[in-house]
């Protein structure tokens, strides 16, 4: 099964593990939730608000945004666009 987001939706999946400056791994389950996500799907946007973010990217959200969606054994969230905070580069 796959999630098409519409109108100006975006999902996206919390980014498995992060690494400290000194290089330690912190597993997600010792967080809250995860403040970097990558986008996996984008809808297609309005005429007011067009699409800034593509598959891929690496996103950070609002800690309480979006609607988590499990499918398939895994677990997703789909934000607006609006909730999106930055662009990770």
């Amino acid at each position: 099964m796959t999630l098409k987001p519409l109108s100006d939706n975006v999902l996206i999946k919390g980014v498995e593990e992060e690494k400290t400056a000194g290089g330690l791994i912190l597993a997600t389950t010792s967080k809250e939730k995860p403040v970097v996500s990558s986008v996996v799907a984008v809808g297609p946007g309005t005429k007011d608000e067009p699409m800034t973010v593509e598959p891929g990217q690496k996103v950070i959200v609002g800690k309480y945004a979006g609607t988590e969606v499990k499918l398939d054994g895994e677990t997703y969230s789909i934000v607006k666009l609006s909730d999106i905070l930055a662009i990770v580069e």
